[in-house]
């Protein structure tokens, strides 16, 4: 080990690839506000928030605000993995890292919902994970408080490419129109040429924060798992 962390690499070693969404948001009721209306990040409760999930080992340092619109950042090193941000904005909770993001040999959003679903039960939880490194990889999520589950995760374009759960089903449980449907291009028939992440943030809707210019979030730099920072040795880096 390397930086008291579970690297086996130096902190100053190039990362390949980049994250387009790299995020998970906990929306508890009530599920219309607007993002204009949150309250500001409390710092506190982002903290204890990013040191509850999976991925992450330990909460090493607070870096302070940043724009939630900078997020994710671009990532050069090694050492800018150790980087997470996380926020929560009253009844909204939301987290990006490095580590949400995959090669199709785990679905780690997945697996973070599950358990956010326990603590949780009442929540809206979204998902939305892109990779770019030499191909795309995604992996998206809305898991509503009943128990209603959708999951897609692949290559965009390419096979494999896996869907779990009724998508239409979902989308009517909100409230979705189909003709909003049809412009997210949900009748092609091949899944993997479908844009997911657009169909998740419809489980968000005005209360999506990503990307909103007047939030801030908080970043930290911690010790990721054992297991997450193994797969982002794998990830992040060619030939170890």
């Amino acid at each position: 080990m390397t930086d008291d962390s579970f690297w086996t690499l130096p902190p100053d070693r190039v990362v390949r690839g980049s994250m387009g969404h790299c995020d998970l948001t906990v929306l508890l009721p009530p599920f219309d506000v607007d993002a204009g209306a949150l309250p500001a990040n409390d710092p506190s409760r982002a903290a204890e928030f990013a040191a509850s999930l999976g991925t992450v080992d330990e909460i090493l340092e607070s870096l302070g605000p940043r724009p939630v619109l900078d997020v994710p950042p671009y990532t050069d090193t090694r050492s800018d993995l150790d980087i997470v941000h996380a926020a929560a904005w009253g009844h909204v909770l939301g987290f990006s890292g490095p580590a949400l993001a995959d090669n199709g040999n785990d679905t780690p959003v997945l697996s973070e919902a599950r358990v956010l679903r326990e603590r949780y039960p009442d929540a809206r939880i979204v998902g939305r994970v892109h990779f770019h490194g030499g191909a795309d990889h995604t992996e998206d999520l809305v898991w509503l408080p009943d128990g209603a589950m959708f999951h897609a995760t692949g290559w965009p374009g390419d096979d494999p490419f896996e869907v779990t759960g009724d998508p239409a089903g979902i989308a009517a449980a909100l409230g979705v129109p189909a003709e909003t449907l049809e412009d997210l291009g949900l009748d092609e028939e091949d899944p993997a040429d479908i844009e997911w992440s657009g169909f998740a943030a419809l489980a968000l809707g005005k209360a999506d924060p990503w990307g909103k210019k007047h939030l801030d979030i908080t970043a930290f730099r911690v010790r990721h798992s054992d297991s997450a920072t193994s797969r982002m040795e794998e990830l992040y880096f060619l030939g170890g």
